[in-house]
């Protein structure tokens, strides 16, 4: 795995590579609006269920039914992608089965449709087609691994996998509230009726979840300590919200008295909540106390039966990868070290120059200037803040991509409920259709969580060229491919992202910005050491967040709830850098092949317009672009 590792081109090297037609472009206004270059296509929304490159009838009709199969088992997921009508209307009154019956279903939906992807004779097919399905046997066969532990929850091609069922970042008492606010639409009478629907059956999933609990605890899998005490305080909030009526009651009432929806939603809604939810979430509570008499301070899945074999797997699904926890832990530290010699000249031209990269950093953090105000009022100043750096990033993408998508996104608060074991922020695409937007969603809990010279690499990373728009070009391939994605390809796409923003020159003005952008990739390089450290090298807590603290200068606001998360998304984080390092590896590879027939922009549509892929897809797709380009 040494080839994994390579030195990132320079901004000056991208800049040449862009190819001497990209240099006279005229580019689009700093707005969404703004006229293209003639050689920028932009990609329409594709209608619900379609999909380009699929190549014979029959191996299209598989894609379709495989996808449906798997959006029978995530009524939610057809939501968010805008495609609960027609024949898959029910499902907008419809929530997940959490339950162990659930669970098993959907195991067994997918090795019938993994045998059924195997049976293929790929011979004749296009690209994109055996691509697709290379894309579902990887997916399905890890999930399958992972559905074969004794414990734990699988995300099949996604990214939360978790030993715990319900803990301070998973379970159904943050998601379904979120989901009913957020992606669940309220414009009729019809909505409103399934908005109820899906209410009445959350009791059922909260149910099913706290039986997995039970099960897991009696195999003795009890969660540290720290991280049950997280979630008792966020689900006692939780619990008060709806004795209370709260947002699940008003984000009802609320969205049909503005659509003016006729109906008694209120009392309705609120019954509901009040006879089932209430206890619900009560004996979810009750079940997490019980076990907390059990716990210890033991941070990492070394010290939980079974320990080691999860992490093998929980790496290697984030990952795409063999990497052994020594490997990728010895990765981390090699790039945290190049990376912070890329940091110390800049530092040093802006006035830092005792101490290490870690503390510079630290002082750093504390100066005024890169500071938002405390309060509602600097809340609405970082909102402000992330929409100016997206406006800048707008527009520079045509010089980086060939065709373009329209980068719908809203900037949103996370709920409050959420925010206190939240990370910084995360983003993702909306409906295939484009009437949800995508979001960047904002912890806000407090204004300190961000910095003026960090929080524009965030807007990257999140939105665009990130998560939203890598999701827009998803959209635009077979259903099974929106629904797909692999960690280390959607995390690594995003820090890519970071790093076009640079190479384009949004910091060349603002090189604390620069200096921001750096701190972030090598903040991810302590993802890698720190997340093997707690769970294959017996590390506390404190260590973890000591790690970030002074090698990276990191917010201990930040990095506490950070560490608290790879200790329940055992291998997630190390999914980042991993992929960042290999989307630059490849890129490189097709710049020495290519030679002056190398251009950034088709290189970059390669990566995006190839979907979501596991790192060893990523790899036979550049050798398809390079194989192209010689010819």
């Amino acid at each position: 795995m040494s080839d994994r590792l390579s030195t990132p081109l320079s901004r000056r090297q991208t800049l040449a590579a862009l190819g001497t037609g990209a240099a006279g472009l005229t580019l689009a206004a700093c707005s969404t609006g703004g006229a293209l270059p003639d050689d920028a296509a932009v990609i329409p929304p594709a209608p619900p269920g379609t999909g380009a490159g699929a190549g014979g009838g029959g191996a299209t009709a598989l894609l379709d039914s495989v996808a449906d199969n798997l959006l029978a088992h995530s009524p939610e997921g057809a939501t968010a992608l805008g495609i609960d009508t027609g024949d898959r209307a029910a499902m907008r009154a419809q929530l997940s089965d959490r339950s162990p019956a659930g669970v098993a279903a959907l195991a067994a939906t997918l090795k019938a449709d993994l045998a059924r992807v195997r049976a293929v004779d790929t011979a004749g097919l296009d690209h994109a087609t055996r691509t697709s399905l290379a894309v579902i046997d990887s997916a399905y066969s890890t999930a399958l691994d992972g559905f074969a532990l004794p414990y734990g929850d699988v995300a099949v091609g996604g990214w939360r996998n978790t030993p715990y069922v319900v803990i301070q970042n998973v379970g159904a008492y943050l998601d379904v509230p979120r989901f009913l606010g957020s992606d669940h639409p309220v414009r009729n009478a019809a909505d409103a009726e399934a908005y109820l629907s899906r209410l009445n059956a959350y009791p059922g999933v909260l149910d099913g979840e706290t039986e997995r609990l039970k099960a897991a605890g009696a195999q003795g899998l009890i969660a540290p300590a720290f991280l049950i005490d997280a979630a008792l305080k966020q689900m006692e909030a939780s619990l008060a919200d709806a004795r209370a009526g709260g947002g699940l009651v008003g984000g009802l009432t609320e969205r049909t008295r503005a659509a003016r929806i006729a109906g008694d939603w209120e009392p309705r809604a609120e019954r509901i909540v009040k006879s089932a939810v209430v206890p619900a979430l009560e004996r979810q509570i009750a079940a997490m106390q019980a076990q907390r008499p059990q716990a210890t301070m033991d941070a990492g899945l070394w010290a939980r039966p079974g320990g080691d074999e999860w992490y093998a797997w929980g790496l290697r699904a984030s990952t795409t990868t063999r990497m052994t926890p020594e490997e990728v832990h010895r990765m981390g530290l090699d790039e945290l070290a190049e990376l912070q010699g890329r940091m110390d000249p800049i530092l040093r031209k802006l006035g830092y120059t005792d101490g290490t990269v870690g503390a510079r950093m630290n002082a750093l953090a504390d100066d005024p200037r890169y500071k938002f105000p405390e309060g509602d009022k600097g809340r609405e100043e970082i909102k402000t803040y992330i929409q100016t750096w997206l406006a800048r990033i707008r527009a520079e993408l045509p010089r980086a991509f060939r065709t373009l998508v329209k980068g719908n996104v809203e900037v949103k608060r996370l709920p409050l409920a959420e925010e206190p074991g939240a990370p910084a922020a995360y983003g993702g695409a909306g409906s295939i259709d484009g009437s949800i937007p995508g979001k960047m969603w904002i912890n806000l809990r407090t204004t300190d969580l961000h910095s003026k010279y960090s929080l524009p690499d965030l807007a990257m990373h999140e939105a665009i060229p990130g998560h939203v728009w890598q999701g827009e070009y998803a959209n635009q391939m077979p259903l099974i491919r929106s629904m797909l994605a692999f960690n280390a390809y959607s995390e690594g796409w995003a820090l890519y992202a970071e790093q076009l923003a640079d190479e384009l020159g949004l910091y060349d003005d603002f090189e604390v910005g620069r200096l921001g952008y750096l701190q972030s990739l090598a903040f991810r390089a302590c993802r890698l050491v720190v997340d093997t450290g707690l769970h294959a090298k017996r590390w506390t807590r404190e260590e973890g967040v000591r790690f970030f603290v002074e090698r990276n200068g990191s917010n201990p606001l930040e990095v506490s709830s950070e560490v608290d998360r790879y200790c329940s998304w055992a291998g997630q984080a190390c999914g980042y850098k991993v992929g960042h390092s290999e989307i630059v590896r490849q890129r490189g590879r097709a710049q020495a092949a290519l030679g002056p027939r190398y251009d950034l922009r088709d290189f970059d549509n390669v990566v995006v317009e190839g979907g979501n892929v596991p790192l060893d897809v990523l790899a036979k797709n550049v050798d398809e672009y390079i194989a192209g380009g010689n010819a």
